[in-house]
């Protein structure tokens, strides 16, 4: 099955001799975090493992379980897989709302959800392509509004509901009939990694023979506490380049922002996308293998040694001090306050976390 994509509308950049039209608004698609509990060791509620043989179930409050095993609920699903490693990815939050009366919850083929989430993939899965056979589905998703207003524990609820509900049973039909014993990744962003979470407390608890097939979950652009890892021994977070049966995770951010970043929460963990390491110890942008950005005409394409990086133990992101915040997060009403990088946590460090995926890979094997 082919896999079609669209472009996403995106700010341009100011890299040396490149220009910014006059009167371009910044335009990136807004993946708007969602803050929770659920990396935070609250209590998950468990979704329900459905049959990967029988994928449609019972109505999880936003309409059945979406049936994997029709093609057209897959954003990605190769005829062929020829490389000996899976990912299986989640795309960050792409629905909003058409009205205040419209659902919270995104139906699966809701078209600007499907849209978003084919912008995301172009942007972030596209970099797993070069060392895995990459699979994606579509999953039914909250409106970030709506999921910013959920206090703690109901936001919980609401991510256990739908999202997750889907994908585990995506999840489990891909198992059963795509993977084929293969060892595989998980890879998320914002919504999709919140989602990853639960996944990972949830489904891969219960199947340890699938846990131990996985290399390395990265559920980037949503917080990872030690309280989740508490909560759920068999997980454990990444603290070098090579380690396996790990979650990386990390949210960028500029030196300083303009408010109050959503989706970080107390005692968030981060590791460096370039040194892979976890000590404060800064990254120059010369060490970057490299980030997937758009040029002045809106064409996605490497630009080398353009982000530096540093873990910030206290604030438990990233800082990149290099990137210009007027560009690239210069703030927005009803979104992220100014230089807060979550939309390009990927784009970012984009070649830097293909190398660890690969070098991962290698040590899994």
């Amino acid at each position: 099955m082919s896999r079609q994509l669209r472009s996403p509308v995106v700010t341009r950049p100011r890299f040396p001799g490149w220009t910014r039209p006059t009167g371009v608004v910044v335009g990136m698609m807004i993946t708007l975090g969602l803050t929770g509990a659920a990396c935070t060791g609250a209590p998950v509620a468990p979704a329900p493992s459905p049959s990967a043989s029988s994928p449609v179930g019972p109505a999880s409050g936003a309409g059945p379980v979406t049936d994997y095993s029709q093609p057209g609920s897959w954003l990605a699903l190769p005829t062929t897989r020829p490389l000996p490693i899976d990912v299986f990815y989640l795309y960050p939050t792409a629905y909003q709302k058409a009205g205040p009366d419209a659902s919270d919850t995104a139906a699966v083929t809701d078209a600007g959800m499907r849209a978003g989430a084919q912008a995301a993939y172009a942007r972030q899965a596209s970099l797993f392509e070069a060392v895995a056979n990459v699979v994606a589905p579509y999953y039914r998703q909250l409106d970030a509004t709506y999921a910013l207003r959920l206090p703690p524990d109901a936001h919980v609820a609401a991510i256990a509901g739908a999202p997750t509900i889907d994908a585990t049973a995506a999840f489990a039909w891909y198992l059963e009939h795509v993977n084929g014993g293969r060892p595989f990744i998980l890879a998320g962003h914002s919504q999709g990694s919140d989602v990853l979470c639960h996944l990972l407390a949830g489904y891969l608890r219960e199947h340890p023979d699938a846990y131990a097939r996985m290399v390395a979950a990265y559920a980037v652009g949503y917080s990872v506490t030690p309280a989740f890892l508490a909560a759920n021994a068999h997980l454990r977070f990444a603290e070098r380049a090579d380690d396996t049966g790990v979650i990386v995770s990390y949210n960028t951010e500029a030196p300083t922002i303009g408010g109050v970043n959503p989706v970080m929460l107390a005692g968030a963990l981060a590791i460096n996308p370039i040194t892979w390491t976890r000590a404060e110890r800064p990254a120059a942008a010369s060490a970057s293998l490299g980030s997937w950005l758009p040029d002045s005409a809106g064409a996605y394409r490497r630009v080398d040694h353009y982000a530096d990086a540093r873990v910030d133990l206290a604030r438990g992101v990233v800082v990149a001090s290099t990137p210009d915040v007027s560009t690239w997060a210069p703030g927005k009403p009803g979104g992220f306050p100014a230089g807060v990088y979550h939309s390009l946590d990927y784009s970012f460090y984009y070649f830097d976390l293909q190398a660890n995926a690969k070098a991962r890979i290698a040590a899994y094997r």
